[in-house]
């Protein structure tokens, strides 16, 4: 899947909000942020010393998941794969991949609530199962990506 490149439930939860003025789209669309790979120093997650981590970024990950095609799931390990592999790194960093899809999650939702269709937002719900750590701290809880991903026919 080609990602966009560029040069180098629930009333209980604490909500986590995009920032001082910031939306989640902004969040999404920020243009001063770029991919960086970083040669790992010593160990890190479960990417040996010495090798290349992608840090993605918001765009990345929402471009990304954007061409996924409807009815197919995919995960954020397979994501993280693809993406090292298409910016010539070893692995992704799987902490900003984590942050980032939530980034993209929240900012979809956000289009969502402002009236646009679903066939025009980020299909988050195809990366996050209903088993991910991540369905569980989205602002708007579980029940959207469950019946997303029924609707699809992905949770089977």
């Amino acid at each position: 899947m080609k990602a966009l490149k560029k040069t180098a439930s629930n009333a209980s939860k604490t909500t986590m909000k995009p920032g001082k003025g910031k939306t989640w789209t902004d969040k999404v669309n920020d243009p001063t942020k770029e991919f960086t790979i970083k040669k790992l120093e010593k160990d890190f997650a479960d990417m040996p010393a010495g090798s290349k981590m992608l840090i993605a970024t918001p765009k990345i990950i929402d471009s990304y998941i954007r061409h996924i095609p409807k009815g197919k799931g995919g995960s954020l390990a397979t994501m993280r794969r693809d993406l090292a592999s298409e910016y010539g790194a070893d692995y992704t960093c799987p902490v900003t991949s984590g942050i980032f899809l939530r980034i993209v999650s929240e900012a979809a939702h956000e289009q969502i609530e402002k009236g646009v269709a679903l066939n025009k937002i980020t299909p988050f719900w195809r990366v996050i199962d209903s088993q991910s750590k991540l369905i569980k701290k989205l602002s708007f809880g579980e029940t959207f990506v469950q019946q997303q991903r029924k609707k699809e026919g992905l949770d089977l």
